[in-house]
């Protein structure tokens, strides 16, 4: 049932729903809600583990050499329980197995940290005697906070692209999506900000208790116990949507629920999946966009984090900052939301996904002139609070914007790219371009910083730093820049023509 009317007035841009979508617009919007509040938690918690630990650089070794096989792994167990299970249970399993790793490692792990990971003078011997893999001890030295790290990091992919934007394709029409996404967005960018604001309580809330002698302990109790509270109540409400939402034909007129159709059909191997996107020139440029969106972000996130490290050394303090950061983000993107769902509502695909890259180009290239400027200047007068604050500042602004851009036209515009696809493609399609190409940027971002980092220390004898690679790492930044703004070009062009599938 598609109303025919159009919005008009302050309803038009703030609430562009239908009175009888609320039955399944609020309970999506929750389960959105949920997701990102536990994203963000969990994303503020694995940065401030490792970098007031391990330093900034220890975070590409792990997005090069950890995550992708633990992806991958993931990834196939989770093909072979979509064969097997609706999904329904799919989402209450693979929900489940994350929650599950988070509370061990809370109650389990974490306490019991200077038994099972190793000394930290065995981690300094060798890093001495081998300083080639400096960043590899250092990690092993804190391995289940690079666990943590792993398994927060692969939440977005599983829990909020994989699992939850899968599920609302599989349900929403191209109509609706350009009326519904944008506000569904604005639900979910209130959790941003909501967990900030929760992060930060959470990272001072030490002080308010007598007698503590691990404070951040005591904040991990409450993070994670948030966590998973969330999860059990996105649960609950997704068993609700099954049983009172696509039983609607208001909403849901198709003969089978999402997902047990293709159960029927034939099963597709992981491998053939990739050949389908492979073979598909439109899934190939989506994929593209995902791709370099990993690879600049991770550049620009990793660069700044660098800096940060220098100034907050107690992992409280640098996790109160980070949630202060998600709160300005969080409450940027809810404004910007606005304007993105106006945008795609009046103007062609293009319009709104090509904003994202430009934002993030020019950021970019105020961000690495600064950083460059400071090394300069320090090579000649050695002053340094005067700059770091500065680059603080400027790469804070910058980010802000990359996340708010990212939360609302980004995010939009590549969920919409996927509705015209057959169900097979929207299924099996979106789980690798989602999943492997974002993975797969965020990776390929970290293993140029490895490289640039391993040859830097191998010519010049001396353990290299962000600070040394900076103008290498902006070289493919911009490159990757350009390769994106093609990529939308070329991908607006085959919506407008209708060129969805290889022919």
């Amino acid at each position: 049932m598609e109303a025919k009317q159009e919005f008009s007035g302050l309803r038009g841009i703030f609430f562009p729903i239908y009175t009888y979508e609320l039955k399944k617009i609020v309970p999506l919007g929750l389960i959105l809600f949920f997701s990102l509040f536990n994203h963000y938690c969990l994303k503020n918690v694995k940065d401030s583990l490792i970098v007031t630990h391990s330093g900034a650089e220890a975070i590409a070794f792990i997005k090069l050499f950890c995550v992708p096989p633990f992806a991958v792994l993931v990834m196939l167990i989770y093909a072979k329980l979509a064969d097997r299970l609706k999904n329904e249970h799919l989402f209450y399993v693979t929900l489940g197995f994350f929650v599950s790793f988070f509370v061990i490692f809370t109650t389990v792990l974490y306490p019991l940290r200077g038994y099972i990971h190793p000394s930290p003078d065995t981690v300094l011997k060798l890093q001495i005697m081998m300083p080639s893999l400096f960043w590899v001890f250092s990690i092993w030295g804190v391995w289940s906070y690079a666990l943590f790290f792993v398994f927060a990091e692969l939440w977005s992919s599983f829990i909020l692209t994989l699992l939850f934007w899968q599920f609302v394709n599989q349900i929403t029409t191209l109509n609706e999506a350009k009326r519904v996404y944008a506000f569904l967005a604005l639900l979910g960018q209130v959790a941003v900000t909501m967990s900030g604001y929760f992060g930060t309580l959470a990272s001072d809330i030490y002080n308010k208790v007598s007698g503590v002698k691990d404070p951040w302990q005591v904040s991990l109790n409450w993070i994670i116990g948030m966590v998973t509270v969330s999860s059990l109540l996105s649960m609950y409400i997704y068993h609700w949507i099954y049983k009172n939402v696509l039983t609607d034909k208001r909403f849901y007129d198709k003969p089978y629920l999402p997902g047990v159709k293709l159960k029927s059909a034939q099963k597709s191997s992981l491998w053939q999946s990739l050949k389908m996107v492979f073979r598909s020139p439109y899934l190939g440029l989506v994929s593209l966009l995902v791709l370099c969106y990993g690879v600049n972000d991770n550049i620009l996130e990793n660069f700044w984090k660098h800096e940060l490290g220098q100034r907050y050394t107690d992992i409280n303090e640098y996790n109160a900052f980070m949630n202060q950061y998600t709160m300005g983000y969080g409450f940027l993107s809810m404004l910007v939301l606005i304007v993105a769902g106006n945008v795609f509502r009046r103007f062609r695909w293009g319009v709104g996904a090509i904003l994202t890259p430009l934002i993030m180009t020019i950021g970019g290239i105020v961000f690495f002139m600064a950083i460059l400027s400071k090394n300069a200047f320090l090579a000649r007068t050695g002053a340094l609070m005067g700059f770091q604050t500065l680059i603080v500042v400027i790469g804070l602004v910058v980010l802000v914007l990359d996340k708010s851009f990212k939360m609302s036209f980004f995010d939009i515009s590549k969920e919409m790219a996927f509705i015209p696809l057959s169900e097979e493609l929207k299924v099996k399609g979106k789980a690798v371009v989602d999943v492997f190409g974002y993975r797969f940027g965020k990776s390929a971002g970290s293993g140029l910083q490895v490289v640039l980092l391993t040859i830097i220390s191998g010519l010049t004898g001396v353990q290299a730093t962000y600070s040394d690679i900076a103008g290498y790492a902006f070289g493919f930044f911009i490159f990757f820049s350009i390769l994106w703004l093609v990529a939308v070009l070329r991908l607006s062009r085959r919506i407008r023509n209708n060129k969805y599938i290889n022919e």
